[in-house]
């Protein structure tokens, strides 16, 4: 009876020590451009030791399209990618996934985080 009660108590503050933190590092508004592709940065940072860092798969999420993302040059915990935004969109609703692969007893096994939900306003020069 002990050991659930125990195993209640401290289920919660197991889970949360894996959570991964995001940091959306774009601005909230940028001008329109020629090309409508506008740039997007993310840190991503995590408790969960057993992740593997180099297993990382970012993804940028607008609705159901999904654009890839790379490494910032010079940092361990960063990606950008590009955004593109109809000519006649103001606003763009985005977030960001990250595929990658974390350590078990025998084979990695692959998880998933997803971010929040990010708006981009996009105004006319």
């Amino acid at each position: 009876m002990l050991k659930r009660m125990l195993l209640c108590i401290f289920a919660p503050l197991l889970l949360a020590g894996c959570t991964s933190t995001f940091t959306n590092l774009t601005p909230l508004h940028q001008t329109r451009n020629a090309n409508n592709l506008y740039p997007v940065e993310v840190a991503m940072t995590s408790r969960q030791q057993t992740l593997r860092w180099d297993s990382i798969r970012p993804q940028i999420m607008v609705g159901a399209e999904v654009y890839p993302m790379r490494p910032t040059n010079l940092m361990t915990n960063r990606w950008e990618g590009l955004v593109p935004v109809p000519p006649g969109a103001s606003l763009v609703h985005y977030r960001y996934k990250f595929d990658f692969d974390y350590n078990t007893m025998g084979r990695p096994k692959p998880d998933s985080a997803l971010s929040p939900e990010y708006t981009l306003q996009i105004s006319e020069p």
